[in-house]
């Protein structure tokens, strides 16, 4: 059990880590080589003003007028995005792991604010499942997979908590923390949550045909 523990929290993590950050790199070459291929005229109109000020435009809260329309998802989906780099980037004992490899550490949140962050990630995550089930328009177009990646992304947190508090099999809920969350890791290139790089693309995109071209605004 030891040895794997051990594998778990030292070749695994290097392992998932270069499939993350190898994944993304090959999807990103991938999405600007099919653009110079496909639709090479996108270039010729693409500024780094436009873009910038579209991708910080959506990064207000409210500031588009669709997240006004659905305040309460949106509230919710911003913070959630918010919490789920803030957390475990934060958490003094992941800094702590982070500092033993790399001798470079960061203030930590504090124990109790990360520990009632972390039951908001929780129940954002709940409240995303709850929608996919109970509203039609999101329901009809939700497949098991979507559930899936919620539960993907639930189980580092919620086991994270779990060992925090040492309830129950603390040993077994600490090796299914580090496993999913190097399993989250691993299939983000591969799966929707790559939408983590495709939305500044995406907001680039718009933010540079609406602003620059039409002279308009995108959000």
């Amino acid at each position: 059990m030891n040895s794997f523990i051990a594998f778990i929290m030292g070749p695994m993590v290097w392992i998932s880590v270069i499939i993350f950050l190898g994944g993304l790199t090959f999807k990103l070459v991938g999405i600007l080589s099919a653009v110079r291929q496909k639709e090479p005229y996108i270039y010729s109109y693409v500024t780094l003003k436009h873009s910038l000020r579209s991708i910080g435009a959506w990064m207000i809260p409210f500031f588009p007028r669709s997240a006004r329309m659905s305040p309460i998802y949106y509230g919710i989906s911003y913070l959630f995005h918010i919490l789920l780099f803030l957390v475990p980037l934060f958490l003094a004992s992941h800094i702590v792991l982070i500092n033993e490899a790399f001798q470079i550490s960061w203030p930590a949140l504090n124990d109790f604010v990360a520990d009632g962050l972390t039951v908001v990630v929780i129940a954002a995550l709940i409240f995303f499942i709850f929608r996919r089930a109970m509203v039609p328009e999101v329901k009809y177009l939700t497949g098991a997979m979507d559930y899936i990646l919620i539960l993907v992304v639930l189980l580092p947190f919620l086991t994270g908590f779990l060992a925090y508090h040492q309830w129950i099999a603390y040993q077994w809920i600490t090796v299914i923390h580090i496993l999913s969350g190097e399993l989250m890791l691993i299939i983000i290139p591969f799966s929707r949550f790559s939408h983590m790089l495709n939305a500044p693309l995406t907001r680039a995109y718009m933010g540079s045909e609406f602003g620059h071209v039409r002279q308009a605004r995108d959000w």
